[in-house]
């Protein structure tokens, strides 16, 4: 069984891939409402920064920004799942189970290495073919950023 060793960096910012059990399966997008309420309970409990998310059919990339002397974002994860599954077969007919058991963490330590994950997480979804555009795609942060004048509505991973 491998090691996973996870950055004790407190205050730290990190990038997060986070899955579904099923690969197949869309309950992500499906329950986009209930993965929001999930995102907000476990933040308006444990806060954290949201620098960019986005929600694909089967997983989830995020960049998040933790405060300062806090490194515990496993824990904002587990219970971000927990709520998730819980309210999700409380509502639906769904019974199986949801999360893979791991989700994979890097600790950003440059603003290159920053930009480079913001953008991977909003090509995200032109890279797996579900929208021709960045902007197409509604399950992300991408159109927050665009208001705050960050993206330019057309961008597409082009930096000029």
């Amino acid at each position: 069984m491998s090691n996973f060793i996870r950055s004790k960096q407190k205050g730290g910012t990190f990038f997060f891939t986070v899955t579904l059990k099923d690969r197949q399966s869309s309950v992500l997008i499906d329950h986009i409402n209930l993965l929001r309420e999930s995102v907000r309970h476990v933040k308006s409990r444990r806060p954290f920064t949201i620098i960019a998310w986005v929600v694909l059919p089967d997983h989830i990339h995020a960049v998040w920004k933790l405060p300062d002397g806090d490194n515990d974002f496993s824990t904002r994860w587990q219970l971000i799942k927990i709520f998730f599954t819980k309210r999700l077969k409380a509502t639906t007919q769904y019974q199986h189970s949801v999360w893979q058991s791991r989700f994979w963490e890097h600790e950003i330590r440059t603003e290159q290495d920053l930009t480079a994950h913001i953008n991977y997480c909003y090509l995200n979804p032109v890279k797996h073919g579900l929208v021709t555009s960045t902007h197409e795609w509604p399950y992300s942060s991408f159109h927050r950023d665009v208001k705050k004048g960050l993206f330019d509505y057309h961008w597409n991973g082009v930096i000029s």
